[in-house]
């Protein structure tokens, strides 16, 4: 297997997963800022133009960081960082899809449409009216989840550390880089967040 590695939060998911799993493979590095992920040779393997890619042995590709971890935890099973039952890989499942859709994409269009604006309008369709409306949406199911978390669970899957804490950890990160900073009312959050940050994954 073969990982087309980036910068962004996304690649950085998967990086974090491998390095939970202690998974190495071979790595290419495609170049967001000069577009190399929007020429030829990189739609071939992903024609979203999206990273990241993973290479199978067949020769074929994968993309979608959830379809990526999820094939990884199908070839290296331990540790399980999705379940090791159906129970726990339908939990873990289900708070990564809720991080997804009401975190994660709000987030990252809100950034996209707003301070990276100008990088984005020449390679995918934007709406920059919605990305103060955005920014709220992410907001506000941030403090939803804050208040989930105050039954003191440790992760988001209770005391099982998951893909569903490597998305959000990935993502909210990047927030407080791009003008999304976690608001520190949300102490639960905070707590999660800091407690993510001392594994060492982090810095793959």
């Amino acid at each position: 297997m073969k990982l087309y590695d980036s910068i962004g939060p996304n690649p950085r998911i998967v990086r974090m997963f491998m390095a939970e799993k202690g998974i190495e493979m071979p790595t290419q590095t495609v170049d967001l800022r000069k577009g190399e992920n929007r020429e030829e040779a990189h739609l071939k393997r992903n024609p979203h133009g999206q990273m990241p890619t993973l290479e199978l042995d067949c020769g074929n590709y994968l993309s979608e960081i959830t379809a990526i971890c999820e094939y990884l935890e199908e070839k290296q099973p331990a540790p399980a960082m999705i379940g090791t039952t159906p129970e726990e890989r339908a939990e873990c499942r289900m708070w990564t899809r809720r991080v997804d859709l009401n975190i994660a994409e709000p987030l990252a269009n809100g950034y996209r449409f707003g301070e990276a604006l100008k990088f984005f309008e020449k390679r995918i369709p934007v709406a920059p009216e919605a990305s103060p409306g955005l920014k709220m949406i992410a907001a506000n199911r941030i403090k939803w989840l804050n208040d989930q978390m105050a039954d003191g669970r440790e992760y988001l899957c209770g005391k099982r550390f998951t893909l569903a804490d490597m998305l959000l950890y990935c993502w909210l990160d990047f927030g407080n880089q791009v003008g999304q900073p976690l608001d520190q009312s949300n102490t639960n959050i905070v707590a999660w967040f800091n407690r993510v940050a001392a594994r060492p994954s982090v810095k793959a």
